[in-house]
């Protein structure tokens, strides 16, 4: 395939969607174990922002997703990931746990890249099996 032709299979999300503290859902693959995760914008558009960032829908904790409706993993005031099942809070750009019965621990990254506007997954990433 060209350098230039974008794979769709791996596009997550358009970036706009994100938004500078927006969040998406996605699912990669088909069976009964898609990969599940999200991405979350990180200060996009504002000055010193970090970007984008992805992670598996999984808590560290007990192995449940992170959400309950679609695209809601964020606290109120979109600063932190928060579980809605056991209130772990994690931090946005490393996914670390801060608070919770998962202290210490990590929510898993999926490595994306961001090409003419669009989310993907990392080039030469293998969609992971999830639960």
């Amino acid at each position: 395939m060209p350098s230039d032709e974008i794979d769709l299979a791996l596009v997550l999300c358009r970036l706009e969607e994100l938004g500078a503290t927006g969040c998406r859902e996605f699912r990669l693959g088909a069976g009964d174990w898609p990969q599940r995760g999200f991405v979350l914008g990180i200060g996009i558009g504002v000055a010193g922002g970090a970007g984008v960032r992805a992670y598996s829908n999984c808590c560290p904790h007990r192995a449940l997703p992170l959400n309950l409706l679609p695209d809601r993993f964020l606290s109120h005031d979109g600063t932190m990931i928060v579980c809605c099942m056991h209130g772990a809070i994690f931090e946005k750009a490393t996914g670390f746990c801060v608070a919770g019965p998962c202290v210490g621990g990590s929510l898993t990254p999926i490595p994306v890249r961001v090409v003419d506007g669009l989310v993907l997954l990392a080039e030469g990433t293998e969609p992971a099996r999830s639960r």
